[in-house]
């Protein structure tokens, strides 16, 4: 009996490690990071529904979803960009980033003091673009 027991210990652990199960990203609170999944791309409704409104305003067709949440520092939100396009220009990236900061700003009345982070994700759910613009 305690041979099948650490099998079975030793098998759920090789299983672990295989998965690519990772603590990375993750706050210290133990929250996942944001941004897509291995098993979702899709952004979540108010996301979605944020990205809508920017696109209305002539923003970016592409962005299917933006998303604000408090940075680790707690001055400087993160913004999260859910992207149909798998493009990683550079130059592309930082027209999209002010387009998407102006619209915040101007629209939807968001103020951005100290700055502000970006993360954009791709259709597969990786990450395109990361950028830290904090003061």
């Amino acid at each position: 009996m305690r041979g099948r027991s650490l099998v079975v210990a030793v098998t759920l652990a090789a299983c672990a490690v295989l998965s690519g199960c990772s603590d990375e990203g993750a706050d210290p609170a133990g929250a996942p990071a944001p941004g897509p999944t291995v098993t979702s791309t899709a952004a979540p409704p108010d996301a979605a529904a944020l990205a809508e409104r920017y696109r209305q305003a002539g923003g970016d067709t592409d962005v299917y979803g933006i998303e604000r949440v408090p940075g680790p520092d707690g001055s400087s939100p993160l913004l999260v960009v859910h992207t149909h396009s798998p493009d990683t220009d550079e130059a592309r990236f930082k027209r999209q980033a002010a387009s998407i900061t102006a619209y915040l700003t101007l629209s939807e009345g968001v103020t951005l003091p100290h700055g502000y982070r970006m993360d954009v994700f791709g259709p597969d759910g990786g990450l395109l673009h990361r950028w830290d613009a904090t003061a």
